[in-house]
């Protein structure tokens, strides 16, 4: 679970997965300057910190690698601000059957038109680097342990979506997807990526792209 400065909500989101059964959970904190990390913490987290805020990117980074330090056959991200469905999270492990990375694709349940607009368009930049059409820019993902030794995140920031939908492509992974919800609070509307950071996840996925980073 990557946050940054989630002080509000992380605590619910964690009692949340807890009610479902879930113990052993990660969360990364991004640099945070509130309480998100003390928060984590005394809801049983195992909690890694950032001295600063490197991005999303670099807080997944982190996230797989302690799971995979860990000994961890399987990882689901979900996101600290109580958009993710925690019942979703058995959901995406069933999926995983017979699949190496599984793609929670959202329902869209309150999501603003520019924002589903937003997506479509990434989506389709991300199809045009990995040939997989799939909601790119869904938090709600599992990795099997074979999808967490193949992929390593090098994108520090918000082109990490498309980014591990590329790679698991590209290493011949086997992607699935099931639907999940999601709920758009006022507080979730107000974050995520914008207009600016669609064009620069674009550019970046290009600059991966140029680096040979996913051969």
């Amino acid at each position: 679970m990557p946050a940054h400065n989630e002080e509000r909500t992380i605590g619910g989101v964690l009692d949340s997965l807890k009610r479902e059964g879930w113990r052993n959970i990660v969360v990364v904190d991004d640099g945070s300057i509130d309480r998100t990390a003390d928060i984590a913490r005394s809801k049983g987290a195992v909690v890694v910190r950032h001295k600063r805020n490197m991005g999303l990117g670099a807080a997944l980074r982190t996230g797989l690698a302690t799971a995979r330090k860990r000994g961890a056959d399987r990882a689901v991200t979900f996101d600290a601000d109580g958009q993710h469905d925690p019942k979703a999270v058995r959901r995406l492990v069933s999926a995983l059957r017979g699949k190496d990375l599984v793609i929670g694709v959202r329902m869209h349940m309150g999501i603003p038109l520019y924002k589903r607009f937003g997506n479509f368009i990434l989506d389709w930049i991300t199809f045009l680097f990995s040939n997989v059409f799939i909601d790119s820019q869904s938090g709600s993902r599992a990795f099997n342990r074979r999808a967490l030794e193949k992929i390593r995140i090098m994108s520090d920031r918000y082109d990490v979506s498309s980014e591990i939908i590329i790679q698991a492509k590209k290493r011949g992974l086997k992607i699935g997807r099931t639907r999940v919800k999601c709920f758009y609070t006022k507080y979730a509307k107000a974050r995520g990526t914008t207009i600016v950071s669609g064009i620069r996840i674009f550019a970046g996925l290009i600059k991966l792209s140029a680096l040979g980073a996913w051969k």
